[in-house]
């Protein structure tokens, strides 16, 4: 019994879901989207979005966060959520740190910069037209490039977010790199969703030349986690919360709670009242975007995870000693 995967090496999403079925073992075929399997995908697909996860049923799945819960639900060893469930909430915000606030760091470098645009226009050119032909990947370079660049203000980035968006990536990489000096996974000796989520954009910012010059310079062991997360295998078991806090409150701290929850927040209050842009104080500076309504929707997902979890032992202090209670409490 076989899963097919349709995504793209391109795609964070889709490493990510393939990342998760490679270390829970889980027999699936990696398709690759491209014109000649498009039948195949509208197929089963709802939206125009990879990564898909078609079963053997025939039934089609999108979104890799539902994707990664229901197979952990179905095939739970070995399991990518630990049994503390205050560390389970925590892993649950660092992936939706990862997905929500770490796509902008790597949304912005890949095409913001003349070097990552020709790489990635390139690489998503030669998976569209390759078989076409060196004129025809030529055009749809460019139109890529073209079309790619004028959706930067989707994650927010622009002149007056870019030094913010840097100073983030630039952050987080230190923080990551420090936490993962002393395990080979973000909550210990096994992958949790917090590694799948952050990996994801992570994988594809040391794809491209900007990012991938700065993680190499500044990160050696989230390169070196990067390459462990290829193809993921547990080495021990999760710590206990209480050794991960020294180097991960920080984390949560100077990024989770600082940036990303006020962010979410404020989109998501823009959202419901019907603004077509918003602006907050960021990270010292002024923060201005079209509100997303997918990422209004994440944020009410990932506080109806806090409420169910709230009663766990020490997670209401932590969130709080870390800023992100309130973000978390709507």
């Amino acid at each position: 019994m076989t899963c097919r995967i349709y995504g793209s090496e391109l795609s964070p999403y889709s490493v990510k879901v393939r990342s998760f079925f490679r270390y829970k073992k889980l027999n699936h075929e990696w398709i690759p989207r491209s014109p000649a399997v498009q039948s195949e995908f509208q197929k089963y697909a709802k939206l125009p979005l990879v990564p898909l996860v078609v079963t053997p049923e025939g039934e089609g799945i999108q979104d890799s966060t539902p994707i990664l819960e229901r197979f952990e639900a179905s095939h739970p060893e070995p399991s990518v959520t630990p049994a503390d469930p205050a560390l389970a909430f925590v892993s649950a915000l660092l992936e939706e740190y990862g997905d929500e606030w770490g796509n902008k760091w790597m949304f912005h470098y890949r095409w913001r910069y003349q070097p990552d645009v020709w790489s990635t226009a390139e690489r998503i050119a030669q998976q569209m037209m390759g078989a076409q032909g060196t004129l025809a990947v030529a055009q749809a370079r460019a139109a890529v490039a073209e079309r790619m660049m004028g959706r930067l203000g989707f994650v927010g980035s622009n002149d007056r977010t870019e030094p913010l968006i840097e100073a983030s990536f630039a952050k987080a990489l230190g923080l990551i790199d420090a936490h993962l000096a002393s395990r080979p996974y973000l909550l210990g000796g096994r992958p949790a969703m917090a590694d799948f989520g952050l990996w994801g954009q992570l994988y594809e910012a040391a794809t491209d030349p900007t990012p991938g010059a700065i993680m190499r310079a500044s990160a050696p062991n989230v390169m070196a986690w990067i390459q462990r997360m290829l193809s993921p295998e547990a080495k021990g078991d999760f710590e206990a919360l209480q050794a991960l806090a020294p180097t991960l409150m920080p984390l949560l701290t100077r990024e989770v709670g600082a940036l990303f929850l006020p962010w979410s927040a404020a989109n998501a209050a823009a959202i419901a009242r019907g603004d077509k842009s918003f602006t907050l104080s960021l990270g010292g500076a002024e923060w201005t975007q079209e509100p997303q309504k997918y990422h209004a929707r994440s944020l009410a997902e990932i506080r109806r995870k806090f409420t169910a979890a709230k009663g766990a032992a020490g997670l209401e202090p932590l969130l709080a000693s870390t800023g992100c209670l309130a973000g978390l409490a709507g």
